[in-house]
């Protein structure tokens, strides 16, 4: 199995800075993607970045420019850094591993972000 352990969610000013962590163990092997997704109050679950193994990266328009997806192998974490922070960047902020054709799924983060 595998486990993943999101931290450093937070309260932030508009325009502030944030930093997120999830780290992987278990069975984690060396193909994988990382990634970290969202889910904001009455809304869906949306991807915000995603990051393979040999650091390509995805992300949502919405956070281009602001955020950026990094990961540490040899540590198995994956790491969020979010710029120019929003009030609609507010939401649950879940890691997700997916490899060998399963997704696994972290316990979620709050990120708050006041105006």
């Amino acid at each position: 199995q595998v486990q993943l352990v999101e931290s450093g969610g937070g309260l932030v000013q508009a325009g502030g800075s944030l930093r997120i962590s999830c780290a992987a163990s278990g069975r984690i092997n060396s193909i994988n993607s990382m990634g970290w997704y969202r889910q904001a109050p009455g809304k869906q679950l949306e991807l915000v970045a995603r990051i393979g193994r040999d650091s390509s990266t995805t992300y949502a328009d919405s956070v281009k420019g602001r955020f950026t997806i990094s990961r540490d192998n040899a540590k198995n974490t994956v790491y969020l850094q979010m710029n120019s922070l929003k009030p609609d960047d507010t939401a649950v902020y879940f890691c997700n591993l997916f490899q060998g054709g399963v997704g696994y799924w972290g316990q979620g983060t709050q990120v708050t972000v006041s105006s």
